[in-house]
């Protein structure tokens, strides 16, 4: 029997109907489209803001983030791409910066290295290692440390989750993310990330116990695939159950793509969940 968000039961699944209800890209039309003008875009929004591009965080060549600056002593929103860890990078997502930029709120779109020359316990450490380059370099850049905010969509909504435990961060609002990764384990998203029983254990958030005690605003689509409608839901009451702040937002229509309006336009959805998580910290 389907639950509330349709057929979400992955357990019960084939190998065959799993890999197809993780797979975003082919569940949309036109995805590739929609992720090009991304591109496109983000590369509009660089060149109208050229001065602090592909920024070093650490050694390997993804360490990198682009600084879309517009308030000297502003907050940040470290802005994290998806691709389930293993595809695309933050210059198609630069683009995104457009609706929080347009209430004074600084944004870094971050890169990290792909699978499999990178594990998941090493990406989320990345991700970490780019809020403390952030900090460290904040009285240079003229961004004020002390509010950081994340947000990340798909692979980046599980990041945004993960990076929530960093002292500076203040909070976090995760799109339409993964937080349980034992489907993803058994799906043919492992091929490249390798996962093992008990790294999937340690990078789940619903398998965790509390979580940090910070706001978290969890945002999904009512038209993407059922397994994540139903995580989204999921990691929502579980940080109820345990005392947690959070909210939760189903975007009645949205798609995995399409979702994204809502942070690109001044006024969209998640950008005002942004705007006013800043506002509180």
């Amino acid at each position: 029997m389907s639950g509330p968000f349709g057929d979400s039961n992955w357990r019960a699944m084939s190998r065959e109907r799993l890999d197809a209800g993780l797979n975003n890209s082919a569940a949309v039309a036109g995805s590739a489209d929609i992720t090009a003008g991304w591109g496109r875009r983000s590369d509009a929004m660089k060149a109208q803001h050229p001065a602090h591009l592909d920024l070093s965080y650490g050694p390997r060549e993804r360490h990198r983030f682009d600084l879309i600056k517009v308030a000297d002593g502003g907050p940040v929103l470290l802005l994290i791409h998806g691709g389930y860890w293993q595809m695309r990078s933050k210059d198609f997502f630069t683009c995104f910066a457009a609706g929080p930029i347009a209430h004074g709120i600084n944004v870094a779109a971050i890169g990290y290295t792909l699978a499999p020359d990178a594990t998941l316990d090493d990406i989320v450490a990345e991700i970490h290692a780019g809020v403390d380059a952030l900090v460290d370099q904040a009285g240079a850049l003229g961004i004020d440390a002390g509010r950081i905010v994340v947000s990340g969509w798909s692979a980046g909504g599980h990041l945004t989750a993960t990076t929530l435990s960093h002292p500076k961060v203040k909070g976090g609002v995760a799109i339409s993310g993964i937080y349980d990764l034992e489907p993803i384990r058994a799906s043919y998203l492992n091929e490249k990330l390798k996962l093992d029983e008990a790294m999937s254990q340690r990078q789940s958030p619903l398998m965790q116990g509390a979580g940090p005690d910070k706001p978290l605003a969890l945002v999904v689509g009512g038209a993407e695939l059922p397994i994540l409608r139903q995580q989204t839901a999921d990691l929502a009451v579980h940080r109820i159950q345990h005392g947690r702040p959070v909210s939760y937002q189903e975007i009645p229509g949205a798609d995995h793509f399409s979702i994204m309006a809502e942070l690109e336009k001044p006024d969209g959805r998640i950008t005002t969940l942004i705007r006013d998580m800043v506002t509180r910290i």
